[in-house]
């Protein structure tokens, strides 16, 4: 497994030199691509993570737990994945703090640690997504994007309840 990269790469370089490939060239026009998308997505990556830091430090998440958190029991969300519902599509490293806070707190084999299992592995950070893959290509309406991504997020939330109350705590 360690040689697997170096053994990658060097089959690349060989590759290329057998189809007479000019490497150095294909290698800095490669990297000077990469930096234009990198300088096209900054902007609304430094936006994101500045709204997401900003949600967190207001509370704002909290807010709309307390909010939320009576409606989603009364549907048989447990209470503790309601703020990893709420910041998964936003924030992947969030997500994965409050998942091991889920952890610590209820155990990994509990139903709300199963649960926030099954939703990490099913859902995306959403808005990230669309910041770096529309933003690398200059998209800059995502119309229906945006809606069908949420719905699915929401989706993932309840099939991930739903999943683990029949497969896996009958």
């Amino acid at each position: 497994m360690e040689l697997f990269m170096p053994l990658f790469i060097a089959v690349v370089i060989i590759f290329g030199i057998i189809k007479k490939v000019p490497l150095f060239d294909a290698f800095t026009d490669g990297a000077r691509e990469g930096i234009k998308t990198l300088l096209g997505v900054a902007p609304t990556l430094v936006g994101l993570i500045t709204a997401v830091d900003m949600l967190k430090a207001s509370g704002a998440i909290d807010i709309l737990c307390d909010f939320i958190s009576p409606a989603a029991e009364l549907l048989g969300f447990p209470k503790e994945i309601v703020p990893m519902i709420l910041l998964r599509p936003v924030s992947g490293g969030g997500s994965t703090a409050l998942l091991t806070g889920i952890y610590k707190e209820c155990g990994a084999d509990s139903f709300a640690g199963l649960c926030a299992s099954v939703l990490a592995g099913s859902t995306e950070t959403t808005f990230y997504a669309i910041a770096v893959y529309y933003g690398s290509v200059g998209v800059k309406k995502i119309r229906h994007t945006l809606p069908a991504a949420l719905s699915a997020d929401f989706t993932a939330a309840v099939m991930a309840v739903l999943s683990v109350k029949i497969f896996l705590c009958p």
